[in-house]
């Protein structure tokens, strides 16, 4: 039995497949899936299977630096936000490093403009891995301004 890695409610989070730079991630019990923010969303097709072109505003509060990404498409997914409201998203893997721990993860895509956070980081993301110390932030690493080295 591995012991868990404990995380605070907000942490910096890397997606070396998609950007350059760290992201400040939520990270959200209540949140099945994880979710990063995609200000516009284009469908194509490569080899004959759907893939997404994106654009990222990874910061918060900025438009800087903007990152257009692409993923293949794992599937789409009809998700309920916090408010109640029902969006279909796609849903894309993606590798994702916190905490000196690489995984791969399923993430949804959504505009998260308004929102005070980039990402979000849900529960599948999280089981059997880490434990959320509520009273606590960025217990991988960095601070409120800037993430954690590469």
């Amino acid at each position: 039995m591995h012991e868990k890695q404990s995380v605070g409610w907000r942490e910096w989070v890397h997606l070396p497949d998609l950007v350059d730079c760290p992201v400040k991630a939520k990270i959200d019990t209540g949140a099945k899936t994880s979710a990063i923010h995609a200000f516009f969303v284009e469908e194509f097709s490569r080899d004959g299977e759907p893939w997404v072109r994106f654009g990222l505003h990874p910061m918060q509060k900025t438009l800087d630096p903007e990152y257009t990404c692409e993923a293949k498409v794992v599937e789409t997914r009809r998700v309920t936000d916090s408010g109640g409201h029902q969006e279909e998203r796609y849903v894309i893997e993606t590798a994702l490093r916190i905490g000196g721990h690489t995984l791969v993860t399923e993430m949804t895509l959504t505009n998260r403009e308004t929102m005070l956070f980039r990402m979000l980081l849900g529960r599948n993301s999280l089981a059997g891995r880490f434990v959320v110390d509520p009273q606590a932030s960025f217990l991988c690493g960095g601070d409120t301004d800037s993430g954690p080295k590469a």
